[in-house]
């Protein structure tokens, strides 16, 4: 009967300890500095893309709205929570605060935009390789905003 209990203990206590060690991995505090911001209008939207896919579909795992109360000299540090793995970051200046990227009857955007560690050259929407970023790895993330 003893030894029952006593095994019985030491298998909740592992699974306690295995249940907390997953909890302290689970999400790490990510920060991104976003740098270029022309004006102290609006939001900025973040978005957050798993995979290729997602990105592909325009449906982000997660989309952020940040205020630019702490906005210095174009530059804003944001942060969130996320579980360590490969992710790509789009942001919005929605200088606006309507929540989406405006456009003009071309297509082109009107308000800034931006993907983590990736600035864009060409007149071509990036591919998700472009611009995703492994959290295990990389500790910096930095989007540089371009308005059109």
């Amino acid at each position: 009967m003893k030894k029952t209990i006593v095994f019985g203990i030491n298998l909740l206590m592992g699974l306690l300890f295995i249940c907390l060690a997953s909890y302290i991995q689970a999400q790490h505090e990510t920060a991104i500095k976003v740098t270029g911001i022309r004006s102290p209008k609006g939001k900025i939207v973040l978005n957050v893309f798993k995979d290729k896919a997602t990105y592909d579909d325009e449906q982000p795992y997660k989309k952020l709205t940040f205020e630019k109360s702490a906005l210095a000299d174009g530059t804003l540090t944001i942060s969130c929570e996320l579980e360590p793995g490969i992710y790509g970051f789009t942001m919005v200046d929605d200088e606006n605060s309507n929540g989406k990227i405006d456009k003009n009857i071309i297509g082109m955007p009107k308000e800034g935009f931006g993907f983590s560690n990736f600035f864009m050259q060409k007149m071509k929407k990036p591919v998700f390789d472009d611009f995703k970023v492994d959290l295990k790895t990389q500790q910096k993330i930095e989007i540089k905003v371009k308005y059109m």
